[in-house]
């Protein structure tokens, strides 16, 4: 009867934690608005259309996911790399990072402000310390406790996009993605958004800059809605005459580019590539990539240059009124992130 009891007494006290974890859960969820003003300001500065401008887009993987990395939600079996690995992969980046001082505009994903997996370093100071240029964080993982993988929980994600820009925006704003996982999975899951970036023109217009990181591990209706809600965004501020550009992580490969062109398909239960469809922008829009190389690599295993399968994710979206002088993928050999930059040189046009 004691066994009993004891029994009885210990399934009551683990129910009631786990219910207490999960209200602790609900008081902290992260709800921000949909329309959040990171930063203003009275001064900004005035883009000419007569230059030619650069932007670098780049998911940094939180420096946990380079090549000697596998994933569990990739069908691999860890959840962080090392410290010294991690020590090693953002010294890396910010290297990087300080090579392209040239490069006025920049926006990066999957960066660490305060999160287990990256062994608490903030890697948003460790970054902009390195550059004399404004710089804007929409958070969009934050998460006190995440209870997965259950034998090695990922613990602590505070997390977020990052845009650094040489020239000063009027305004930084992040705008929330609509949907969200059922519920409780929701709990303990990101809250997608992009952070624009808008600066005046010598023309009277606007530069609308956008850095977006859709959903991946997803059925792909969180993705459609984010996709829609980006085409109305974006539509309208072209429809106002401005200049748009969009650049970051799609998780899903332009029109026409083979889901097999760097390989076989790897086929992972948590995430499926697709296309964007082709008819998805009106005519005239531009998807900007460079399609000889892949910008992402599957984590389901360490990486191997002969074997991991490799896929084209990170792109850039521009407005008809733009033109597109060159392209390129920084190819880094994924030693430091699961992602390779990429670069977009361009010119508005009058």
């Amino acid at each position: 009867m004691k066994i009993l009891k004891y029994a009885g007494l210990f399934l009551l006290f683990a129910l009631l934690a786990f219910a207490g974890f999960i209200v602790y859960s609900m008081y902290t969820f992260y709800d921000p608005p949909r329309e959040l003003v990171l930063d203003k300001s009275n001064s900004p500065d005035t883009i000419p259309c007569d230059s030619v401008l650069s932007v670098l887009s780049w998911n940094i993987g939180y420096a946990g996911l380079g090549d000697d990395m596998d994933f569990f939600y990739d069908g691999g079996k860890k959840v962080r790399g090392t410290r010294e690995r991690t020590i090693l992969n953002m010294d890396s980046i910010s290297h990087f990072l300080k090579q392209q001082a040239s490069t006025p505009l920049i926006l990066l994903q999957e960066l660490d402000v305060k999160s287990k997996r990256s062994y608490y370093i903030n890697q948003e100071d460790t970054i902009i310390r390195h550059f004399a240029r404004h710089a804007a964080l929409a958070p969009n993982y934050v998460v006190d406790f995440v209870p997965i993988p259950p034998t090695s929980p990922m613990g602590k994600v505070h997390s977020g996009i990052l845009s650094l820009s040489t020239p000063q925006p009027e305004s930084s704003t992040r705008y929330a993605y609509p949907g969200m996982f059922d519920w409780p999975v929701r709990l303990f899951n990101l809250r997608r958004c992009m952070l624009v970036n808008k600066y005046p023109t010598d023309k009277g217009k606007k530069l609308i800059v956008v850095n977006s990181h859709l959903s991946a591990f997803d059925d792909g209706s969180l993705k459609k809605q984010e996709m829609e809600s980006l085409r109305n965004f974006v539509l309208d501020e072209y429809a106002q005459g401005n200049y748009v550009v969009v650049g970051g992580d799609w998780n899903q490969c332009p029109p026409d580019v083979e889901l097999t062109k760097f390989g076989d398909n790897y086929q992972s239960e948590s995430f499926i590539l697709s296309n964007i469809q082709s008819d998805f922008m009106p005519a005239g829009w531009k998807w900007a990539y460079d399609p000889e190389s892949p910008t992402n690599r599957y984590l389901n295993e360490a990486y191997h240059p002969e074997k991991t399968f490799k896929c084209l994710i990170d792109f850039f979206l521009v407005s008809p009124n733009i033109e597109v002088i060159a392209n390129k993928t920084i190819d880094l050999n994924f030693r430091n992130s699961d992602h390779n930059p990429i670069h977009m040189k361009f010119k508005l046009r009058h």
